[in-house]
């Protein structure tokens, strides 16, 4: 049985007082959680101070982002080894935001995905498709083709060590949100997949959902048999809507 992971991306949100206030919140409300790992992925910035507030916690912690290089001459980017100093347990590889905006490409983020497995990180691979390729009926060839390119570059075995991301690109921020049916759909697609090449790596992985789960609608979510938890965006800056959402995993 696959345990539920939610955990949340802050994107470019906070400052040092919300972060401890957030997470004391949290940390007040975990008794509360009873089926689900939760943890949170904070800008690089706070790292540090996430780090202090939730060791001995229950709650793990991540980066966003990573860059592919290991050290060297690569201005404002963090390295993996980086996020170890901080004790990061998980970093988050190809949002859709990093594809669409910064241009990262399917080699390079199944390249960070190595560079994250190699450090002993678990990436959370995130694919997905945009509006216009859902409406032309593209779904299972864009996350088809995200998901072989890791596969490619990281053989089948390495996918069991990191956790997928589905990401429906037109539900996020949108005000959209895919029918707990359209996200099973997807999700039952990514595993079939990856079933096609090793059934036990399939039955193992964790695959989230990331497309505006919210607590009013993550029960449903959540009891798909596919969703195996959330990638959690604009409720996961208050603590009161993110536990509402880690104590909606099912038994």
């Amino acid at each position: 049985m696959r345990r539920i992971l939610i955990a949340g991306n802050w994107k470019m949100n906070g400052s040092s007082s919300s972060t401890q206030t957030l997470l004391e919140g949290l940390k007040q409300g975990m008794g509360e959680v009873k089926h689900a790992d939760v943890a949170v992925c904070a800008p690089f910035i706070y790292l540090p101070q996430v780090a202090d507030l939730l060791n001995g916690s229950a709650i793990a912690w991540g980066a966003q982002n990573l860059s592919e290089h290991s050290a060297g001459a690569f201005t404002g980017e963090i390295s993996a080894s980086m996020l170890n100093d901080f004790n990061c347990k998980y970093a988050i590889i190809g949002h859709s935001e990093r594809r669409s905006l910064y241009g990262e490409s399917d080699e390079l983020v199944a390249e960070k995905f190595a560079v994250a497995l190699g450090a002993g990180l678990c990436p959370i691979i995130c694919i997905g498709e945009l509006l216009e390729e859902r409406e032309a009926n593209q779904t299972e060839a864009v996350v088809g083709r995200q998901l072989d390119a890791v596969i490619k570059r990281n053989g089948i075995e390495a996918l069991a060590k990191g956790v997928i991301a589905y990401e429906p690109v037109w539900a996020i921020g949108t005000g959209k949100t895919a029918s707990p049916e359209q996200a099973q759909d997807v999700h039952a697609f990514i595993r079939q997949r990856v079933a096609a090449q090793d059934a036990s790596v399939a039955e193992k992985i964790q695959i989230l959902y990331g497309g505006s789960m919210k607590p009013s609608n993550a029960q449903q979510l959540l009891a798909m048999q596919d969703v195996d938890g959330g990638l959690i965006g604009g409720a996961s800056l208050k603590a009161e809507d993110f536990l509402g959402i880690c104590t909606a995993a099912p038994a």
